[in-house]
């Protein structure tokens, strides 16, 4: 019951957002909200405005996850991409919870030193399999290159039912 009461909620706040950005529209593709929802009553969507969708598989994953806001940051063409690793108040999230890369992009974990020790680890349905050790100094990194397109889910181990998940989407370059 708790799921159609968020859902309810997310979808509800999608529209308040997307009324308040149409309000002020000028048509050239602008916006900030992530009220462009999928047609399915989540709600979800880009909030760069650039009318991409979280696919269904990473908006599920990263339901409750810490720091996701239904949004997927589009860092495609980057070489490198940053992910802080113990984000946000009590230093447990990634930041961004979800990218999405270009094929062939190194993706690098840096840790705050916020939140205990974390790692970064992927989950039984991740496109590939990965895992860091668990560190909690400020300024560790652990980098990984995504050379296959596909849906990348990963965790911290130590914090996975506290929220702390991400995901990557890696398309085509």
């Amino acid at each position: 019951m708790r799921d159609v009461s968020r859902r309810r909620f997310v979808q509800a706040t999608g529209a308040a957002v997307a009324a308040g950005t149409l309000a002020g529209c000028t048509g050239n593709g602008g916006g900030n909200g992530n009220g462009n929802g999928n047609g399915n009553g989540n709600g979800n969507g880009n909030g760069d405005g650039d009318g991409a969708e979280v696919p269904q598989e990473i908006d599920d994953f990263l339901s409750g996850a810490n720091l996701y806001d239904g949004s997927i940051v589009d860092m495609t063409g980057e070489d490198e991409v940053t992910i802080m690793v113990g984000a946000g108040d009590g230093g447990l999230a990634f930041d961004p919870a979800a990218v999405r890369i270009t094929s062939s992009t190194t993706v690098v974990w840096e840790w705050t030193g916020e939140g205990g020790s974390h790692n970064v680890a992927s989950v039984e349905d991740s496109e590939s399999d990965f895992q860091s050790e668990i560190v909690g100094e400020e300024g560790h990194t652990f980098n990984q290159s995504f050379d296959n397109t596909g849906i990348q889910l990963y965790v911290c181990q130590p914090h996975e039912t506290q929220g702390m998940k991400g995901a990557i989407e890696v398309v085509e370059e």
